[in-house]
């Protein structure tokens, strides 16, 4: 009788290829001695004030953090920076999305780079808590910008509500700020809540609009239209360039339809093309009347002070809220409160003073 040759098994599992000996051990040890070597309060804002990128990121990464211990540390960095900030123009930017912000960003951070300005782009973007989606994509969609020495482009933190990713936005500002940028540019995600937050924070709001398509297509609101300062209509190129002009026309009468600002300045209505980079200066120039209408009459000034004001409040109010739901009994007694609530043996009302009752006692 024959003896039968045992074949390999075609699962057999063949040696792996050793990794090399420098990306085992001296990798790892370095990226274990990077973590453990994380900079004081003092080296970070020695740092930022330098004007060096990398402690200006860790220190917006501190800021961002929702672990507790960061929280002093975090307010720390920021209280020194103070004194070194405020010296920007804050220009919020939105618009719908396929609008085209990232391209006209990059074209007009490109176009101050090139006037002597140092630019920070930074994003407000609540993102869904569901998909976690984020607009996190915008340093490789801003290629050219991203490469720009004078330019620094940071993308907000997802997944969190609008408060907290907008109050960490305003933080940062200042950290940008102490760092020697110049010009600050808030992009937001889309149309709706994230704009009266970007637009609590900024000195000009532009809104972005493209022509051939009405309010109702695009979402934007009455008062999106209110917050601008000044209307932006791109992709004014090749068979657009008409029906640009036109949006212009419809959105000047459109604005005039509306009451005075507080500020004494009328928004104006401009069409450009950042692919083709046409018209840009023209915005630019526009802020620069901006701002030199509302310096001369104090209103700039003023709008920064109440500014302050309103993140102050809006900060005691993440605070409480946070406090409050992540308060132990409460968090048990929550739960008992909601049941009853859904079963009709209490009133929402009812329940919510319950809740509150037993919190500030």
């Amino acid at each position: 009788m024959k003896e039968k040759h045992h074949r390999p098994s075609a699962l057999h599992e063949k040696e792996g290829i050793q990794q090399p000996e420098i990306f085992n051990k001296s990798s790892v040890a370095q990226i274990q001695e990077f973590r453990k070597n994380l900079p004081t309060s003092i080296e970070l804002v020695d740092g930022i004030l330098s004007r060096n990128i990398t402690a200006l990121s860790r220190a917006i990464t501190l800021v961002e953090s929702t672990n507790v211990s960061h929280l002093e540390k975090a307010n720390e960095v920021i209280n020194a920076c103070l004194p070194h900030a405020n010296k920007s123009v804050r220009i919020g930017i939105t618009g719908v999305p396929g609008v085209g912000k990232s391209t006209f960003i990059e074209a007009f951070g490109r176009y101050l780079t090139g006037i002597g300005k140092k630019v920070a782009v930074l994003t407000v973007d609540p993102s869904s808590t569901i998909s976690h989606g984020s607009i996190l994509g915008d340093k490789t969609r801003m290629e050219e910008l991203v490469k720009d020495k004078n330019a620094y482009i940071r993308p907000s933190a997802s997944g969190e509500t609008l408060g907290g990713v907008a109050r960490k936005t305003r933080e940062a500002i200042i950290l940008c700020e102490a760092a020697g940028f110049d010009t600050i540019i808030i992009e937001t995600v889309g149309v709706g809540q994230s704009e009266t937050a970007v637009h609590s924070m900024v000195d000009f709001f532009l809104l972005l609009k493209i022509s051939g398509a009405g309010d109702e297509l695009q979402g934007i609101k009455r008062g999106i239209m209110e917050m601008a300062d000044a209307i932006v209509i791109n992709k004014a190129d090749g068979d657009n360039i008409n029906k640009a002009k036109l949006a212009k026309t419809e959105f000047n009468r459109a604005l005039h339809l509306f009451p005075a600002k507080s500020s004494g300045w009328t928004p104006t209505v401009d069409t450009c093309s950042a692919i083709e980079n046409v018209g840009i200066d023209a915005v630019w120039q526009t802020i620069l009347d901006y701002l030199a209408l509302t310096t001369s009459n104090n209103y700039f000034q003023e709008k920064r002070k109440e500014q302050n004001q309103y993140w102050m409040m809006e900060t005691i109010n993440e605070q409480l809220k946070s406090n409050f739901y992540n308060h132990p009994e409460i968090i048990k007694l929550l739960e008992v409160n909601k049941k009853a609530v859904q079963n009709d043996e209490i009133s929402p009302f009812a329940a919510a003073q319950i809740l509150l009752e037993k919190y500030f006692k």
